[in-house]
């Protein structure tokens, strides 16, 4: 080696020594390669770094050893100044390739070994597409296979096969050990990616290509290529897709929408924009990414006529666009020496500790070592290099107006601006930003050209309903979470359009309820049920509406109906919901949420039974008894509450069910118990329904599911603690035959109503109360079932009263209340207490779920809701309602609170 390479070697290797941690590991790791690079030989210190794995290596293994090689001599190679960027950036393409091509076919040999290698290929697109990767980058393929070529299992569907095979080679590649990892796999360029399997059949992909695909999906693939697997199969969707690549005329939509994904870069990424510590090579203003949009948007405009101008690699597409005069050679030259230095700068960044960086450091200490590793003095040395070329590029690019595209869209927005303020936006701003990213085609259910179509109809009369809405920005917000949660939008629009009433109705709850906005967004189809004006009279009752949640069409079966319920009962607590927030009276809409859960308990027991019965039969003697406890006992439910249920059944437990396959009493009816569960609160594609709390059963969670009428009467007697009785005031049967019902009705009244001890039953109620207080506090002083005054005092008020003088035993808290306030156990006041908390309560589930102040403009619905004139009335109202409640339970709990 001569001194002078010698000389650059060991420059090279001091730096990374100093300030590269991650190359200094390696370099102590592959001794046998610091050997040939500090003998200059960069050619066969990369040959051997292809050969550094062991022969019992994994693939897996085998590739992990192999990248931190190829890393280390591309990186001594690249700091020597033996390799320029074109050969930096291509070595480590070519690596990525390999890799893929090794890590699909082990893949495909574990499922398949004696199958052909076809039928599966991996698209690379990006920085990896163009063989321009990063030291330290990710890898962005598509894959794509051909059902009818690709091996798969004798009743394997090809899809399924696809899937794991790209599964198997993502965790090959992304998969870190002692040995680090090959590449970090991002499979989230495919079209639809939060919809879409992660291998898309080739037919399939050419049709969304062809139909609807987007403007920077259409740049994306200006530097796509297969890599790896099927390469012919790559190169036939490659052929299919190109009129979509390149097209012979001006499309100023797909101009556009490439030009806006950076101009929302530079909103999005505005930390990063201003140059010094902390700048975004990458994404920052004037930088890596704004040199590579310049040569693309060029090429999208006059490539469809000139093949000359489609290369994916940025240096060469600049080259070409300056010879055929697209730009100056000048500008071309400049762009290019940028583009070099911040790439170069880039590798320094990631060549420290191996991190997928783009930013330069923030501290001072931390800048020096990236300037010392590229050979400067220090970070001032550094900005003072970039600085030149990152304002030049910044402003070259601030001059980007294709054909006069920007100056177009720039009057529109200016037009739509005074459009939205003279509507009544106070800072038209915000609805200009929702309406552009809708008119993008970026979210997914506004992809479709007929869904931005029925947007653009839709758009005047929505903006207008939404100007007067009550809280015009919390609406706007909310209704572009749920657009953004849509499928597809085209139906929710025409909706809309048909119904003016009903965006009006929409903006309301848009702008107070959070809960029925959510449930909105997972289905819009909610909506349509508003349309008729009965929905919003009351649910009839419990019978009927449990005929209709359990109606079916011919040919549906068991599956069909757990979709049917959730769907007919979710609408039915959406219309409740609906009601409040129009001014209906929460305490009627709480019994409805009452009869609604209860309806859907009878629809989906019985259905649950007869599934239950096809296979086991029936138990002799035996049925099933739900009991409710809590607010569904009690008849009043929130929107948001669950179902505390006991599971109780009659006859002989050591019966057995006469089917199929027979279950002793005891596990027939535990099954079925769990069964029964499921079927309440098992999530299917139909939605999620309650969620059910068994705890209250007899010895708790440590108990049976489901217990007989007589071991539930014998544990009530001999066995349960006060709190169980106390919990059995608001206990009422909600399944079984009227013959089981009234059975467990006169356990009930003989639990109740027996002689007790009241002294010791008062003393641990109080002492409940306090644990209560103790281990779960009040949210808030909104937080109106556990503040000190609230409904739980209040609960506990009542409860205990009614043990005190053995009267007044109605599940009904309401109307057990009126019963001891009539008895003169109670102050009469006590009523009023109990209507405005419990309204609050069922009103603030909606609109303020964690119990905190609603919005400002809420607050107003809030008081009319609780039957008060305004918000601070309500603040007074509900003040003293506590101060009733808090007092009485005080006088009661007095004489036995510990010491």
């Amino acid at each position: 080696m001569t001194s002078e390479n010698a000389n650059i070697w060991l420059a090279a290797a001091a730096r990374m020594r100093a300030h590269s941690p991650f190359l200094s590991r390696q370099m102590d790791r592959f001794p046998e390669l610091a050997a040939l690079l500090e003998a200059g030989d960069f050619d066969a210190a990369l040959n051997t770094a292809y050969n550094v794995a062991a022969a019992e290596d994994g693939v897996a293994r085998s590739l992990r050893r192999r990248r931190g090689a190829v890393a280390l001599v591309t990186a001594c190679a690249d700091l020597a100044g033996a390799w320029d960027l074109d050969r930096v950036t291509r070595t480590l393409s070519d690596f990525a390739d390999q890799a893929l091509e090794e890590a699909l076919a082990a893949a495909m040999a574990e499922r398949y070994p004696d199958a052909p290698h076809r039928g599966f290929v991996v698209l690379a697109l990006g920085k990896h597409g163009s063989r321009e990767l990063n030291y330290s980058s990710d890898i962005d393929p598509i894959l794509l296979y051909d059902p009818r070529t690709l091996p798969h299992g004798e009743r394997e569907d090809p899809a399924d096969a696809a899937v794991r095979i790209g599964r198997r080679v993502s965790e090959l590649l992304s998969a870190r050990d002692g040995d680090g990892y090959v590449f970090r796999v991002d499979l989230r360029l495919r079209p639809s990616p939060e919809a879409t399997p992660i291998a898309l059949p080739v037919e399939a992909a050419i049709g969304y290509y062809e139909s609807t695909a987007l403007g920077w999906e259409q740049a994306a693939f200006i530097r796509a290529r297969p890599a790896a697997g099927d390469l012919a199969l790559g190169e036939y969707f490659m052929q299919a897709i190109r009129p979509f690549v390149w097209r012979r005329n001006l499309d100023f939509g797909a101009i556009d929408a490439i030009t806006d994904i950076s101009r929302r870069i530079r909103d999005h990424y505005s930390q990063g924009q201003a140059f010094g510590p902390g700048y975004d090579l990458k994404r920052g203003r004037g930088g890596i990414r704004e040199i590579e949009f310049f040569a693309q948007v060029h090429q999208l405009i006059h490539g469809g006529r000139d093949p000359s101008l489609r290369s994916g690699n940025t240096r060469e597409a600049l080259r070409a666009l300056a010879q055929a005069g697209v730009f100056g050679a000048d500008v071309s030259a400049r762009l290019d020496e940028a583009y070099v230095l911040f790439r170069t700068i880039e590798h320094r960044l990631q060549m420290v500790e191996d991190r997928q960086t783009h930013e330069l450091p923030k501290g001072a200490e931390a800048m020096d070592n990236v300037a010392r590793l590229h050979g400067l003095e220090d970070g001032a040395a550094l900005l003072n290099l970039l600085r030149p070329q990152v304002q030049w590029v910044g402003s070259n690019y601030d001059q980007l107006s294709p054909v006069g595209a920007d100056e177009s869209l720039s009057h529109d927005e200016e037009r739509l601006r005074v459009q939205l303020g003279d509507l009544g936006f106070a800072d038209p701003d915000t609805p200009l930003a929702r309406i552009t990213r809708w008119r993008s085609g970026t979210v997914r259910a506004l992809r479709s050209a007929p869904s931005r179509e029925a947007l653009e109809e839709l758009l005047p009369g929505l903006m207008r309903t939404l100007a007067h809405a009550p809280d015009p920005a919390r609406a706007l917000n909310r209704l572009d979470d749920l657009i953004g949660r849509l499928p597809s939008a085209i139906n929710f629009f025409k909706l809309l359009s048909a119904r003016p009433g009903l965006a009006e109705l929409l903006a309301e709850l848009l702008s107070h309820a959070p809960t029925l906005a959510d449930a909105l967004g997972r289905r819009a189809e909610l909506l349509d049920g508003l349309i008729d004006t009965s929905a919003f009279d009351p649910p009839p009752p419990v019978e009927q509406l449990a005929a209709q949640f359990a109606r079916l069409e011919q040919g549906e079966d068991y599956q069909f109906l757990l979709d049917r319920v959730r769907e007919r009962v979710n609408d039915r607590r959406f219309a409740l919901g609906a009601q409040i927030i129009r001014g209906g009276d929460p305490l009627e809409a709480g019994r409805g949420y009452s009869r609604v859960a209860e309806a859907a308990i009878e629809a989906l027991t019985a259905a649950t039974i007869a599934e239950f019965e096809a296979a086991h039969g029936k138990v002799p003697g035996g049925e099933m008894v739900i009991l409710a406890l809590g607010r569904l006992g009690g008849g009043v439910l929130t929107h948001a509450s669950d179902l505390d249920l006991v599971y109780l059944f009659t006859g002989d437990f050591l019966a057995e069910s006469d089917g199929p396959r027979p279950l002793g009493a005891t596990q027939y009816f535990n099954r079925l118990g769990q069964r029964i569960t499921n079927a309440l609160s098992v999530q299917t594609a139909g939605g999620a329904l309650y969620e059910v709390d068994t705890r209250l059963r007899p010895s708790g969670a440590q108990g049976l599911l489901a217990v007989s009428l007589d071991s539930f009467a014998r544990y009530q007697r001999e066995e349960a603690w006060t709190w169980e009785h106390l919990a059995l005031t608001r206990a009422r049967p909600v399944f079984g035959s009227p013959q089981a019902r009234a059975a467990l009705g006169a356990i009930l009244t003989d639990t109740l109503e027996r002689p007790r001890d009241y002294e010791e039953l008062a003393r641990q109620a109080v002492k409940m109360r306090g644990d209560i207080a103790k281990h779960k506090p009040p949210a808030g002083d909104l937080d109106v079932k556990l503040v000190p005054g609230g409904l739980v005092d209040l609960e506990f008020l009542i409860h205990v009263t009614q043990f005190r003088h053995n009267i007044a035993f109605d599940p009904d808290l309401r109307a057990a209340l009126e019963q001891l306030v009539a008895g003169g156990h109670l102050p009469r006041e006590l009523v009023a207490a109990h209507d405005l908390i419990t309204r609050f309560l069922i009103v603030s589930r909606l609109v303020s779920p964690k119990s905190t102040e609603p919005p400002d403009a809420t607050r107003p619905l809030v008081a009319r809701a609780c039957g008060v004139d305004s918000w601070e009335a309500l603040l007074e109202s509900y003040g003293e309602a506590r101060q009733r409640v808090r007092e009485a339970w005080l006088a009661l709990a007095a004489p036995y609170e510990e010491e």
